[in-house]
Order: structure tokens, then C-alpha cells, then sequence
């Protein structure tokens, strides 16, 4: 299993607002979170956990599991492979958005260009990312990606 953090490009606030420590998703946000959940169906061989969208960024668990069949003529994705299509879908979704619904344009890419990930190594670790995640827009005020604090 994997924590994962992407970041919108210049620390945008494109997905929602976070007010009293309640999460409030705006519709492009809410496009995030359903692209995120969709994600097993295009690679059936993971498992996504716990995940939160916030305003400028993106915390999520995800786990990848072996093919059960070894003869599978495709290779297992790779962690970066399958951000790559969550961030290359959610773009793509993005700018219909923007061009249809009038979401808030973006500078140059929506997310930036690398992502962060963390190998949860046991279950004691796998708790603690769960409860960071869960209380992420509790802290928000204190969050390291909150514009105030950059």
C-alpha cells in the first residue's frame, strides 16, 4: 500500500473550500473524488482506501496487488503509471470544465509535475496516514499546502 499526495499547480485552490474544519467540494472537486473512485476500473488489480480532496491537493491510499494470473500478457501498472492517468483524466476533465461549466481556468498544468508517496510498511503506519487524512481539513489552517503557509 501506498499514501499518495498530488498538489495542484501553484497551490490553486480549484477544488473546493474548507470552512470550521468542514470540507466543502466544489463540482470539480467532486469530479476528483469520482475519477479517484473509478480508478479500479480501469486497473482491476488495486485498491484504493481512505482519500480526501482538499482545496489544492490530493491525499489518498491505494494499494496494488499482484495479477492472480501470471500469464496476464499485461505488465502490473506501476504506482507513478497510474497517477500519471489519474492526473492526465482529471485534467482532461478539468479543462472540459472550464470550457463548458466555467470552472476556474488553471496556469499551465493543473497538477504539479511530480507526485509524493509514502510505502505504508505496517499496520500501526496504515492507522496513523488513515487518521491524518481523515482529519486533514480539521488542520487545514496549519496544513504545510495551505496557500497562508507557503
Amino acid at each position: 500500500m501506498y499514501f499518495v499526495t498530488i498538489v495542484v499547480q501553484h497551490r490553486a485552490e480549484l477544488f473546493g473550500s474548507v470552512s470550521n474544519g468542514q470540507l466543502h467540494l466544489n463540482t470539480a472537486g467532486e469530479m476528483v473524488k469520482l475519477e479517484w473512485l473509478s480508478l479500479p476500473n480501469r486497473f482491476p488489480n488495486i485498491g484504493i482506501d481512505v482519500f480526501v480532496v482538499m482545496p489544492n491537493h490530493f491525499h489518498g491510499i491505494i494499494a496494488i496487488y499482484p495479477y492472480e494470473n501470471r500469464a496476464a500478457t499485461r505488465a502490473a501498472p506501476t504506482l507513478g503509471g497510474i497517477i500519471g492517468a489519474f492526473k492526465s483524466i482529471t485534467t482532461t476533465q478539468y479543462i472540459a470544465g472550464v470550457k463548458n461549466l466555467g470552472w476556474e481556468q488553471f496556469d499551465t498544468r493543473l497538477w504539479q509535475r511530480n507526485y509524493w508517496d509514502h510505502i505504508i510498511r505496517n499496520e500501526e503506519d496504515l492507522m496513523e496516514i488513515r487518521e491524518y487524512i481523515h482529519n486533514n481539513p480539521l488542520q487545514w489552517m496549519d496544513d504545510d499546502l495551505h496557500p497562508q503557509n507557503s
